[in-house]
């Protein structure tokens, strides 16, 4: 645990391009795969949603770690039409009470071709900089809060346990990669 913390933080900190670590892009597909089978699982209303989207990026696995110093890192894949068109690596870095360790899956939604473009035309789009991204809340039902939708582009977490809202996403810099 504290390799993977030390590994998260040194990748956070200096930017150390990630396709020397990258997973293969098989791994990365299935992995994605297996986190939308989830998220349609827990939360059926977002299905339909996800599916008319101009695209989904999905990072299967975001492992966040600190102590002090903390940074998150994690591996995935834009699929547009239900199809994989690139794969990305999300980073960010962060300074104060942290400890401890944690997995979650991050779904970015974008529901507008313009966002979309925007995205794709900028080497390494830093959330809440290059782009603001609303993040979803559900109703006790599992609804999905409408206006949150109706954003350019909509941002899921989910923990191991479901749901996270105390997830934040500002200062992460999500750059295409290599597998």
């Amino acid at each position: 645990m504290i390799r993977l913390a030390m590994a998260v933080l040194l990748a956070a900190l200096i930017g150390v391009p990630s396709t020397a670590s990258a997973a293969d892009a098989g791994t990365i597909d299935r992995r994605v795969q297996e986190a939308l089978g989830r998220l349609y699982a827990a939360y059926p209303s977002l299905r339909p949603i996800v599916q008319q989207a101009r695209a989904v990026l999905v990072f299967p696995r975001v492992y966040k770690a600190g102590i002090g110093i903390g940074g998150d890192y994690g591996e995935g894949a834009m699929l547009e039409g239900g199809r994989t068109s690139g794969y990305y690596n999300i980073v960010a870095g962060s300074v104060g009470f942290q400890l401890g360790a944690q997995r979650r899956s991050q779904f970015y939604v974008f529901t507008d071709a313009d966002a979309l473009a925007r995205f794709k035309n900028t080497d390494g789009w830093k959330v809440g900089v290059d782009g603001s991204v609303v993040l979803v809340t559900l109703g006790a039902s599992g609804n999905v809060d409408t206006n949150s939708i109706r954003a350019p582009v909509f941002a899921v977490v989910m923990g191991e346990k479901g749901l996270m809202y105390n997830a934040t996403l500002e200062g992460s810099k999500i750059s295409r990669i290599d597998p």
